[in-house]
């Protein structure tokens, strides 16, 4: 009886040891996150500037952001660099199939484009802005080479200056979408490889109609990882333009960051912060209704 005492208690212990070591992760996400998440709402509710003011004002803060042409040019921007920010997808999904082709210099060229992943978002965004700058990067080598009149000088234009995000955002993210799209490549049965070869299918055709229905939740993933990155975007705007010139570059987490520390407003930041969180849920209930969508279709 004494024996099997104890192997009771050492069996509960062993089911109850891992939940007690998930206390300290659970407080820390239900203080610092959820209770973080929810003070801030209420603070965009409430007339705060410099410090807390708990006097609820309603909506106030929520028309004052938008009548903040600053805040529509930011909502403009993300939209602007999402939608650019998908070429990283479409670039990784080509080199993905370069790389499933088994090339020459497979591993060499595999770790050539996986580098910008072990460069920091700050670090490519100064080296971006050393290539782009009109006095020492691209346009100053190409003018020492005789052409004088050449210009590339994108960054510091306020019309051009998002292009050059893009561009770099691309250039960091690339790498990551290849190796996602490259395991869905290798998870395609071989056989569906071996059928369009005799059935002589042209290979654009094979890649649109078979190959990316068929990785359909891999393309899906990318959309996500994506777009919740560029809403989050903050690092590489602030080391490559510091949301210049003259603000053209600014997103919505540079924006926030700014109300915050910049202009002592932590309402409106509140109330940015609020909107932003916002409209990431209502992006993650389309992708997830997406998903269910496509899971039916399946099971159909």
């Amino acid at each position: 009886m004494a024996s099997l005492k104890k192997k009771k208690s050492r069996f509960s212990w062993s089911k109850l040891s891992p939940q007690l070591a998930l206390i300290p992760a659970l407080s820390i996400t239900v203080i610092c996150f959820i209770g973080a998440s929810f003070w801030s709402i209420l603070i965009a509710f409430t007339a705060s500037r410099e410090f807390p003011d708990y006097a609820i004002i309603g909506f106030k803060q929520f028309l004052r952001l938008f009548k903040n042409p600053l805040w529509i040019l930011a909502l403009k921007n993300v939209l602007f660099l999402g939608i650019g920010s998908i070429g990283s997808i479409v670039l990784g999904f080509l080199l993905a199939i370069c790389m499933n082709k088994d090339i020459k210099g497979e591993s060499a060229f595999r770790t050539m484009i996986l580098y910008p992943l072990a460069v920091s978002l700050i670090i490519t965004g100064l080296v971006w802005q050393w290539i782009l700058n009109p006095g020492m990067g691209i346009q100053q080598y190409v003018r020492n080479l005789g052409f004088a009149g050449f210009t590339f000088d994108w960054i510091a234009r306020p019309e051009r200056v998002m292009y050059t995000v893009v561009m770099a955002a691309i250039w960091q993210s690339t790498g990551f979408y290849m190796v996602l799209l490259l395991a869905g490549l290798k998870g395609v049965d071989s056989e569906v490889w071996k059928a369009a070869k005799v059935d002589g299918i042209p290979p654009l055709r094979f890649y649109l109609e078979i190959i990316m229905p068929m990785m359909k939740y891999t393309f899906l993933t990318c959309i996500i990882l994506l777009f919740m990155g560029v809403v989050k975007s903050y690092d590489l705007i602030v080391a490559m333009t510091n949301g210049g010139p003259g603000g053209r570059s600014t997103v919505p987490a540079y924006f926030i960051l700014n109300a915050y520390f910049g202009r002592q407003n932590i309402g409106l930041a509140s109330a940015g912060s609020a909107l932003m969180l916002l409209f990431v849920v209502i992006l993650l209930l389309i992708l997830f209704v997406t998903n269910r969508i496509l899971r039916r279709g399946d099971n159909q």
